[in-house]
């Protein structure tokens, strides 16, 4: 074996443990298993001869990548929309990002292996609570996006009057969350209706909530204009006429701001990303969702509780955590089988590192920017539209105005949201952590033209909240009285309260952990290395595509591949967990059958040997299930097939397949299965929970399936990071390709100019799904 030979290093068995295995077994080598296992129709021994190229040793591998990231641009980000730079202190990044204690373990189903894990989500759940006064939080979702179309949807379940389907959103709201939002809307039948927080007014929004049948509105606190208004009116005219508020929001303001719950908000929900984790290209990011107690038997995801044992220690556990997808089936209100615990775990570890003062200090020194910012652009004959604000200002501006603002943006290498229309141009920025006096003055003459003399904003830095912030929009109550958040530790305290947590986990540093397809992988240090280069976790999802042709080329790379790999002919990387893979993959084949005029096509075949998220997921897509049975041997029931074929002949959409399926078993006439269900116009969606087992000695396109997903963290070797994050791509067959999902912002943005999709859609926030953490399989595969 070469010294730098990754994949002997890294693939646990030698050849005295190969040996063994095959006496055991009775046969001569691997390949003679495979030979017995696979199907002889489908098994193709040479399946991935058409990858081309050797694979790279480790170091040439990420010289190769570093080359790509070379040709990345630095630009100072004041984009904002979601996203933000941030500071994560060099403590959490080394000693919990970067290390494989807490990366590696598997999500916490075995409480017993897990207390550290699930003590640190407890602490994030308490983080969320705290900050938006509301008293149930999950252990995180998967992005902003999904946690709003998850607010709307559990709206939609406990709504008031059963005949109600229409959900009122503000045209404030971030683009990237409104085409979300709409794509899950249009799958189950809900109603979206644009409306306008700027142009409130009492009797109309009364009257607006009498005309549309609403059952719930969502709320944006501050909004994508950056403006903080009181939403307590609006929300008690909701709950007048029984629906339900949900609330977008942004963590960090609130130690600043009057909470959701204090204008009587339902549910909040937003992003944690600003709390010490990188922006990279659009994710993984936490997101966080809150509720009043109303809710305690429908939150979406998972529930950390805590228990006192006989002894009187604390206890944690996954509390309200049944699984629903799993054991509901198609009667589940979510599919989420993951969440973020890993960036739940960093953001968590950022509240403690600078504990509630330190908070308190960060959000008024960006606030304090923003108000300098505020005071020189008025005195300059610049009119932002903001009233009260905490991060960010608009500015209205001729297209002349603009053109320059954009040419001194190039000049000072900084990047703001500019926008261009036929009826208004405006400037927008927003100020975050990283933001210094310096930059403030470059932004400023970046729209001004003209540098400020004088810019000290540390002078109200000595101001009082009430100078800040009006008195009715401050937050009034105290929070964060834990002591874990009372005082911000030293260093060397941190380091130790991180060890002792991550010392009550199983993680691969201990031993393998036996649960499945979700552990086979490598992790190997070199994937992972480039997760700690700025130039992959310092980009903005929406900086010009120039700046980031690091980051294009690495997803190009990766989607080439992985269709190569499956056999199928274009990829698409969005999906950032499995879950949103199989939603995304039934609403291309919704899609398609649309096109042709087939809509009335909407039964979707699940075996009951298939992945336990499925059924949830074909009802998310707006399908009604038929479950398949198995024969004794785990095997689908062709006679039952065949039967169901013949009865929905004519509203066939498709047919949901695990292979292996979760039974462990091959399907031995899995492409008979495929031209079945072809023969009846329906379409073959292969679940990839466990395409490990395939890879290299199968092309799934080749033996008949129409559209597959890929759990990136189960397959290539994505840490789990004891919950997530993960990512789910999907590779469709050439006829499907039209109807891949779209990005968010683009969709977005044309709901907004039109109040409709054209049956587009998006299934995550940013437009390649988690993007920073797609270069660990990208390592691997090269």
């Amino acid at each position: 074996m070469s010294h730098n030979d990754f994949a002997k290093r890294h693939i646990g068995p030698g050849e005295d443990d190969i040996r063994t295995m095959c006496d055991d077994l009775g046969v001569s080598s691997p390949q003679e298993i495979l030979e017995k296992t696979i199907p002889k129709g489908i098994f193709r021994p040479n399946a991935l001869t058409h990858l081309t190229g050797d694979p790279l040793d480790e170091h040439q591998a990420l010289k190769k990548l570093k080359g790509y990231f070379a040709a990345n641009h630095h630009y100072r980000h004041f984009i904002g929309m979601g996203y933000h730079p941030t500071k994560t202190p060099t403590a959490l990044q080394k000693y919990l990002f970067e290390n494989p204690g807490w990366y590696t373990p598997y999500t916490p189903y075995q409480a017993e292996i897990s207390q550290g894990r699930l003590e640190m989500l407890f602490l994030y759940q308490t983080l969320c609570s705290e900050l938006t006064g509301l008293p149930l939080a999950n252990a995180s979702l998967l992005d902003e996006g999904t946690a709003a179309a998850e607010a709307m949807t559990l709206s939609y379940a406990k709504r008031h009057h059963k005949s109600h389907s229409t959900y009122l959103v503000p045209r404030q709201t971030y683009p990237q969350t409104l085409a979300v939002l709409a794509s899950r809307a249009h799958s189950l039948g809900i109603r979206l209706r644009l409306w306008d927080m700027d142009t409130y007014d009492p009797q109309s929004f009364k009257q607006l909530l009498g005309d549309s049948s609403c059952f719930g509105a969502l709320f944006c606190y501050p909004d994508s204009t950056g403006e903080v208004r009181d939403l307590t009116p609006m929300i008690l005219a909701l709950g007048e006429y029984g629906g339900i508020s949900a609330c977008a929001t942004d963590l960090l303001s609130l130690t600043l701001l009057k909470t959701p719950k204090d204008m009587g908000v339902d549910i909040a929900f937003g992003s944690s990303q600003r709390l010490g984790v990188p922006m990279g290209y659009g994710g993984p990011h936490a997101a966080f969702f809150t509720c009043t107690m109303d809710f305690l038997r429908s939150l979406p995801g998972r529930v950390v509780g805590r228990s006192i044992d006989r002894l009187g220690s604390p206890a944690y556990r996954l509390a309200l955590q049944t699984r629903e997808q799993h054991i509901r089936r198609e009667k589940a209100t979510s599919n989420i089988c993951t969440a973020q615990a890993l960036l739940a775990s960093m953001a968590t570890g950022y509240g403690v590192y600078h504990g509630k003062s330190g908070l308190i200090s960060i959000a008024r020194q960006i606030l304090c920017q923003t108000k300098a910012a505020h005071q020189w652009l008025t005195t300059s004959g610049f009119k932002p539209i903001n009233k009260t604000y905490f991060d960010t200002l608009r500015i209205p501006v001729t297209k002349n105005i603009l053109k320059n603002i954009e040419s001194r943006a190039q000049e000072k290498r900084i990047n703001l949201y500019l926008k261009e229309g036929s009826s208004e141009c405006y400037c927008q920025f927003s100020c975050n952590e990283t933001t210094t006096t310096d930059d403030l003055n470059d932004l400023l003459y970046t729209i001004t033209g003209k540098i400020p003399q004088k810019l000290y904003h540390e002078i109200h830095l000595t101001q009082t909240k009430e100078d800040l912030i009006p008195k009715a929009m401050a937050r009034n109550h105290e929070f964060l009285q834990q002591e874990i958040f009372q005082k911000p530790p030293s260093e060397l305290q941190f380091l130790r309260w991180l060890k002792r947590l991550e010392n009550k986990d199983l993680s691969l540093t201990h031993s393998m952990i036996p649960l499945g397809s979700c552990t086979m992988k490598l992790n190997g240090a070199s994937e992972l290395l480039p997760l700690s280069w700025p130039e992959l976790q310092d980009a903005h999802p929406r900086q010009p595509d120039d700046q980031v042709s690091g980051y294009l080329k690495m997803t190009s790379d990766l989607a080439h591949y992985l269709g190569q790999i499956t056999g199928l002919h274009t990829v698409s990387l969005q999906p950032n967990s499995g879950a949103q893979g199989e939603l995304a993959g039934l609403m291309a084949i919704a899609s398609y059958h649309k096109s042709r005029g087939h809509g009335h096509r909407n039964i979707c075949f699940v075996p009951a040997s298939a992945h336990g998220t499925n059924p949830a997921s074909s009802v998310m897509a707006g399908m009604k299930v038929v479950v398949i049975p198995t024969d004794c041997h785990g095997n689908v029931d062709m006679a039952a097939l065949s039967q169901n074929i013949e009865r929905y002949h004519d509203q066939l959409a498709c047919l949901m397949v695990t292979y292996p399926s979760t039974h462990g078993v091959f399907e031995q006439g899995i492409a008979k299965i495929c031209d079945l269900i072809h023969q009846a116009g329906g379409q073959v969606y292969l679940d990839g929970a466990n395409l490990n087992a395939q890879i290299g000695y199968c092309l799934p396109g080749e033996y008949g399936v129409d559209v597959c997903h890929m759990n990136l963290h189960k397959t290539f070797c994505i840490p789990h990071g004891g919950g997530g994050p993960g990512a789910g791509p999907i590779a469709v067959a050439e006829h499907l390709v039209p109807h891949l999902p779209k990005d968010p912002y683009t969709l977005g943005e044309q709901f907004l100019a039109t109040g409709y999709l054209n049956d587009q859609y998006s299934v995550s926030s940013a437009h390649l799904g988690s993007p920073y953490i797609l270069c660990i399989s990208w390592m691997y595969i090269t």
